[in-house]
This record gives C-alpha cells, sequence and structure tokens, in this order.
C-alpha cells in the first residue's frame, strides 16, 4: 500500500499504524503519531487501520536547547 510517512511517499505491507511502526523499526510509546492530521494514543495504535494514501506523522522527543 502507499503511503506518505513524514512527506515522503512509502510502500508498505503493514495493515495497522502498529504494525507500520514495527516494519518501520520505531519503537517506543513516547512517540507520538499523527494519521491523517488526527494524533493517535500510543494505547489506540493496534486498531488504526490504514489505507492507501494515508499520511502519518512520526515525531520523536529532542533533548537540547
Amino acid at each position: 500500500m502507499k503511503l506518505i510517512v513524514n512527506g515522503e511517499a512509502l510502500e508498505a505491507r503493514a495493515a495497522t499504524l502498529d504494525a507500520l511502526l514495527k516494519e518501520l523499526d520505531y519503537e517506543g510509546n513516547w512517540l507520538a503519531i499523527a494519521l491523517n492530521g488526527d494524533v493517535v494514543p500510543a494505547a489506540n495504535r493496534a486498531e488504526f487501520r490504514l489505507a492507501d494514501g494515508d499520511r502519518i506523522e512520526i515525531l520523536s522527543p529532542m533533548q537540547g536547547g
């Protein structure tokens, strides 16, 4: 399926948001995820089914100043 992840086109096999994160080697409940502009709580990622053309933003906190 064709997705847009962090602004880049990507082909993925994952059917759920949780599976996509594993496919892309992202780990941790501390990641902030938005699916088509809506924030997805970490506890609900396995429930969110992906569809062709979905836009996913994956954000991680950074230290520094």
